[in-house]
């Protein structure tokens, strides 16, 4: 038959280069002796022989292929092609299947593409990426991505025995390729086979793709997010009522591959029936693997509501290729890791929290990205998402690349990526991973290694702008959820509103308390009476960023030793430190975050491919503290002074913090809207003190609330008999004072009861007397 499209034209579809296969490919109007008809034209590798099936009429019409082995064509004389098949034998096998190219209504439109193109939109991971849907009555997956640079883009996946010149994309508005590809179903694994202007050839995860295959496989799988039913709306309307600065904050930080493993191999099994993913960890022990989703709700949720922690924060369950990293290089920023099981197992395990009381935070990571070849590096054949000078597009240090945040579309997809996990999976916070390192310029680099801004400066004024849209988009959203910043320099601001200048975090992560109280606790306690400058000095600056008192996972590792191994002293001594510590903490202003296993008193360093040391639980001490971390948790979440007040100078003040000589502090904490207070008193030594006198600002019984010193802890047991009275003896500008019994390194908090005091005065008991 005649041709009737250009030859060059077939020999870029047979070449697979050409950029917009629409305008070959598929049914297309044209004239024959000024009649105006049909050709249907279809390039099937391997194809021996093809027809059109024309299902309204019935008829099958044979298609030519005299100019090309695999291009097939021809002319139809009828009103409508709505819906037609194309018939082929291939390998001794028949196949009828939909043509895509007969389907051309986009579903990423102008409109999406020109916010995206301005870094607004806020849900672009709605038409970017892989999305069941239906056109013309027929089901399919319509795929979507943004490759601006490219020559061409095809598909590549299971459904065309991953062949790239069988689904060649279009290139539409902003430089995004689409296709639809009709019969395609949840689970079919798929790449983007993405070719630069050279010709060479990039395979390519899905930037936006919901799910990956369990590494070391690197395919994005087509994936139903809308399918899961939750059941946590009381918790989404109380959480969006509430004010998470005036409420309890307590977090458990873990990592799920390594808090607890299965000890066989046997497949795990899901709600469903169906067999989870298994992962075995050889470095572990022979036969290992890890614990589903569906697993660690069953087993670390009641862990969690026991030791009474609010919140619990996954470092990150994007999508990453290597273990080792703890997730912290992460290739999928839309995909939950497969290590673990699908994403409807990860919203069961958030929905689960929920419905037990429990918040999730999850660890993002904006700052920088792996180079691995099936990511984001080089992914259109350019520097697409990093900058392409290495003096501002990588991290030597960390062998990775930094996103170009002044680009709009590389914005957009930061901040929709934030937004996702909020609007997907329910999270209810993000703790922002090495935010210096998106600041600074000059991060981690020497001299000449860097570029300066517009100004001559060393901020990264686009990372900033970025950092700020995030945290305006995420409380617009969703009020009532936690943006936290690792943030350990002294850029001004970072947790103020984004009206005034500032990041817009609502939390950051207080460093300076972290090494200050590391140091202070790592010395022999003879020394601390030259040092309480360190437990002191957190309150010159505490009110100046909303701040949170982490002892996180970077504290345990790379031989700084675990927690209690950083305490001084025989094995006693280590773990009243210990306790010591983390009352001290827990009375402090700032919200609250422990890693896993400090809760119980680990020894060893934290080991990414093993378990915590469970079996230390069955040895007294270690069992003790565990207690000793639920009744703390319990007291906090029990006190309104503790919280309520945690940003406000009103919240706070000192009894008494010049006491060097005696390595003591003593200081109130107040709470909100109420005559409630809480006196805390900390003895930083091993030498018990009695008939220490501190000042309290009322008259009264004050009740001895928590004592870290408590036998049921594993302490000494000295205390006050549940309580003291206070007396008229004014001391440490205040009207009356406690004559009080001050254990070894431990920390007492009471509190006035106002029912025994009331009881007493109307009895006529003299207080104080």
């Amino acid at each position: 038959m005649a041709l009737t499209t250009a030859p060059e034209q077939i020999d870029r579809i047979v070449g697979n280069s050409h950029h917009n296969p629409f305008d070959v490919l598929g049914p297309h109007r044209i004239q024959i002796d000024g009649k105006e008809v049909w050709t249907v034209r279809a390039y099937l590798p391997k194809a021996e022989v093809a027809w059109v099936l024309l299902p309204d009429s019935r008829q099958e019409v044979l298609m030519a292929n005299d100019h090309h082995n695999d291009f097939f064509e021809c002319v139809l004389d009828v009103h409508d092609l709505a819906s037609y098949q194309l018939r082929y034998k291939a390998d001794g096998h028949e196949h009828v299947v939909y043509d895509p190219y007969a389907f051309r209504s986009p579903l990423v439109t102008e409109y999406d593409a020109h916010l995206f193109g301005e870094g607004n939109h806020h849900r672009i991971y709605e038409k970017l990426g892989a999305h069941l849907t239906t056109i013309d009555g027929v089901v399919g997956v319509y795929f979507a991505v943004w490759a601006p640079n490219a020559r061409n883009v095809s598909i590549l996946g299971d459904f065309n025995n991953w062949d790239g010149r069988q689904h060649q994309m279009n290139i539409g508005h902003g430089g995004i390729w689409g296709l639809f590809i009709p019969e395609i179903a949840v689970g079919a694994a798929y790449k983007y086979e993405i070719k630069n202007h050279a010709g060479h050839i990039y395979e390519k995860s899905d930037p936006y793709g919901f799910q990956q295959e369990v590494r070391p496989k690197t395919a994005s799988i087509v994936t139903d997010l809308e399918s899961y039913q939750w059941q946590d709306g009381d918790w989404m309307e109380t959480r969006r009522q509430q004010d998470p600065m005036t409420q309890p904050v307590s977090v458990y930080e873990l990592h799920l591959g390594s808090w607890m493993h299965a000890a066989s191999a046997q497949p795990a099994q899901q709600l469903d029936g169906t067999d989870a993913p298994v992962v075995t960890v050889a470095e572990l022990k022979p036969g290992a693997r890890f614990l589903t989703y569906r697993e660690l709700a069953d087993k670390l949720i009641p862990y969690v509501k026991e030791l009474g922690f609010t919140h619990i924060e996954l470092l990150p369950v994007a999508e990453h290729p290597f273990d080792g990293s703890w997730g912290y290089q992460v290739t999928g920023y839309y995909a939950a890791t497969s290590r673990y099981g699908s994403p409807e197992d990860l919203m069961y395990f958030i929905d689960q929290c929920h419905q037990n009381g429990i918040g999730v935070l999850v660890d993002w990571v904006p700052g920088h990205f792996p180079k691995d070849g099936h990511g984001l590096a080089f992914f259109d054949g350019t520097h697409l998402y990093e900058h392409a000078d290495p003096r501002k597009g990588e991290h030597k240090e960390w062998g990775t690349l930094v996103f170009n945040y002044g680009r709009n579309e590389v914005r957009n997809f930061l901040v929709a990526n934030a937004l996702f996990w909020f609007d997907k999976y329910h999270i209810d916070g993000i703790r922002v991973d090495a935010v210096a390192s998106m600041l600074y310029l000059d991060y981690n680099r020497k001299a000449g290694e860097w570029v300066a801004n517009d100004y001559g400066g060393r901020e990264n004024i686009e990372a900033a702008d970025c950092l700020r849209q995030v945290n305006h988009l995420i409380f617009s959203y969703y009020p009532g959820v936690l943006s936290i910043a690792e943030e350990s320099t002294s850029w001004p601001m970072v947790s103020w509103p984004t009206y005034v200048g500032g990041l817009g975090f609502n939390l950051k992560w207080n460093m300076g308390w972290m090494h200050d109280m590391l140091d202070y606790f790592g010395m022999d306690p003879w020394f601390r009476q030259f040092h309480q400058n360190n437990v002191t000095f957190s309150i010159w600056y505490a009110f100046s960023e909303n701040f949170m008192l982490a002892l996180s996972h970077d504290e345990v590792v790379h031989g700084k030793s675990n927690m209690i191994g950083k305490m001084p002293g025989d094995d006693w001594q280590k773990f009243a430190n210990m306790r010591c510590l983390y009352t001290y903490m827990f009375t402090h202003p700032g919200k609250k975050t422990l890693f896993m296993g400090m809760e119980f008193g680990q020894w060893s360093e934290w080991n990414v491919w093993g378990d915590l040391e469970w079996h230390l639980l069955e040895y007294e001490p270690h069992g003790q503290m565990k207690a000793f971390m639920e009744k703390l948790n319990a007291t906090y979440r029990s006190e309104p002074a503790l919280y309520t007040q945690d940003f406000d100078q009103q919240g706070f003040e000192w009894v008494d913090c010049s006491d060097s000589s005696h390595s003591v502090v003593a200081f109130i904490r107040r709470a909100q809207d109420s005559d409630e207070f809480i006196v805390t008193v900390c003895n930083f030594t091993p030498q018990p003190h009695s008939h220490y006198r501190v000042g309290v600002p009322a008259k009264g019984y004050y009740r001895e609330i928590f004592n870290s010193d408590a036998r049921e802890f594993g302490g000494s047991n000295m205390g006050n008999l549940g309580g003291k009275w206070s007396e008229d003896w004014a001391y440490h500008n205040r009207p009356y004072s406690l004559d009080l019994t001050l254990p070894p390194l431990a920390t007492v908090v009471f509190k006035l009861d106002p029912a025994r005091t009331s009881s007493a005065t109307l009895s006529g008991f003299k207080l104080g007397g």
